[in-house]
């Protein structure tokens, strides 16, 4: 498209995302930060995006050099999803290629972390919920109720190791996230821009492969048998895998309430409630597994003739 208006305030909109990730607003705000950079490289060309986004990347250099790095951090991801959206990628590509993407990264920066800064994650975490409990413990110990809180040193070092153990699945998730809520907000933008941008499956289509059972009884087994095991590789990847697993059947759980309210015409709010319900309740994970091992779905189309 021809630069116009709005892509003016994409770029300005872009410019408050990045500054925010400097205030508390920062947990909400990285959600969505790469939006704008992805609308403006999939609806301008290159010279266009580049005279877009270099007096926001100045204004940021001007205001704290530690900025262009977060906003080049940034970008690729952005980059690679606009890239497939002017491909007109299916929707699953697009996310995939971003949620690789942001993985990648996050992988990449704590390596880098550790290999030119030494920077030691089991001591940061460490600290970090010592400081907390300290926090936590100090206006209780007033009230003579600081036994309550508790935790020996050994205590907040299990915990640690514990919380590094599953920052693989947290950042999966996250990267998932970001990218999830990016596609969101995206794509009805730039159909309402006149760019055709191909849409996820119905939800009512969602399914996993029937392998994952495979997978998660594996996991589970190993996680049963070798929980306290010297071998922390096996337990980390255990830790991860299994509850990876378990989101995994949470969406077929979601993918066959929704199929069943479009076999029975029920209201469209009753599968959103029964969505909302399998996040919430996690043992109606287990209605996914039963759809993946039963023809559940065939037996609710047979049962509506």
């Amino acid at each position: 498209m021809k630069y116009r208006w709005t892509s003016a305030v994409w770029s300005v909109v872009y410019l408050l995302l990045l500054l925010s990730l400097s205030t508390p607003f920062l947990i909400i705000t990285t959600l969505f930060v790469i939006i704008p950079a992805v609308l403006l490289f999939t609806t301008l060309n290159t010279r266009q995006f580049i005279l877009s986004i270099v007096p926001v990347w100045l204004i940021l250099g001007l205001i704290s050099p530690l900025y262009i790095w977060i906003a080049a951090y940034l970008i690729v991801p952005a980059l690679v999803m606009g890239r497939w959206y002017k491909k007109k990628a299916p929707a699953s590509t697009v996310i995939v290629a971003g949620t690789i993407t942001l993985l990648g990264e996050f992988l990449l920066l704590l390596l880098l972390g550790k290999t030119l800064f030494q920077f030691d994650l089991y001591n940061y975490v460490y600290d970090v919920l010592n400081e907390m409990r300290t926090m936590a413990l100090s206006p209780m110990q007033e009230f003579g109720m600081g036994g309550i809180l508790g935790g020996s040193p050994e205590d907040i070092g299990n915990n640690s190791r514990a919380f590094i153990q599953v920052i693989p699945m947290a950042l999966i998730v996250s990267s998932f996230l970001i990218t999830v809520i990016t596609h969101s907000i995206v794509r009805p933008i730039l159909n309402s821009m006149g760019y055709a941008v191909p849409k996820l499956k119905p939800a009512r289509d969602w399914r996993i492969p029937k392998s994952f059972i495979w997978y998660y009884l594996i996991a589970a087994v190993i996680q049963l048998f070798f929980l306290k095991s010297d071998n922390s590789l096996l337990v980390m990847i255990t830790a991860n895998l299994v509850p990876l697993l378990r989101i995994c059947f949470i969406i077929q759980t979601i993918g066959f309430f929704f199929f069943l309210a479009h076999e029975r015409n029920w209201n469209r709010t009753i599968p959103v409630i029964l969505a909302v319900l399998a996040i919430m309740v996690p043992p109606l994970w287990i209605i996914g597994i039963i759809d993946l091992v039963a023809p559940l779905r065939e037996m609710v189309t047979k049962s509506k003739r």
